[in-house]
């Protein structure tokens, strides 16, 4: 990890930043265990629980959670809080099905705490597209990368 603290114009030339993208494919068992997660029952016609929005879309872009890590140069892996995830669903996901996933970094921006400490704010977003191009799904994880002094 880091030790020191990435200037603005690195955090910054963030934006547009894109994974390599890929595909992803939840398979039942995967989808059982995930719905016995939540605690709740599997639901109708092989639909996929929403949860898998935790993974899917990370994985299926060729990334991970590391790499996300270390693109924001993060100090440790415990300098990450979660701001938010927000799940916009379009229409079922569904086992079985091949989605193409993609994924950029859409804003990144150095948020001052105090006179010597700061947080900087990336934005994720990520699209699961059906096998017929249409928007099934789309995330957007933003995330603070919490700095040591300045």
């Amino acid at each position: 990890m880091s030790t020191a603290v990435p200037t603005i114009a690195d955090i910054e030339a963030l934006v547009g930043h894109r994974f390599p993208g890929g595909n992803y494919c939840v398979e039942h068992w995967d989808n059982a265990l995930l719905t016995r997660c939540t605690g709740a029952d599997l639901l109708p016609a092989g639909q996929v629980h929403p949860v898998v929005l935790f993974h899917l879309p990370i994985q299926g872009a060729g990334t991970s959670i590391a790499e996300m890590f270390a693109l924001g140069q993060a100090e440790s892996d415990f300098s990450i809080t979660i701001e938010s995830y927000d799940w916009e669903i379009f229409e079922p996901l569904l086992e079985s099905v091949s989605y193409a996933v993609g994924g950029q970094v859409i804003s990144a921006e150095r948020v001052p705490v105090d006179s010597d400490s700061c947080y900087d704010r990336i934005r994720f977003q990520f699209e699961v597209l059906t096998p017929e191009g249409a928007l099934a799904a789309r995330t957007t994880i933003t995330w603070r990368y919490t700095r040591g002094m300045l």
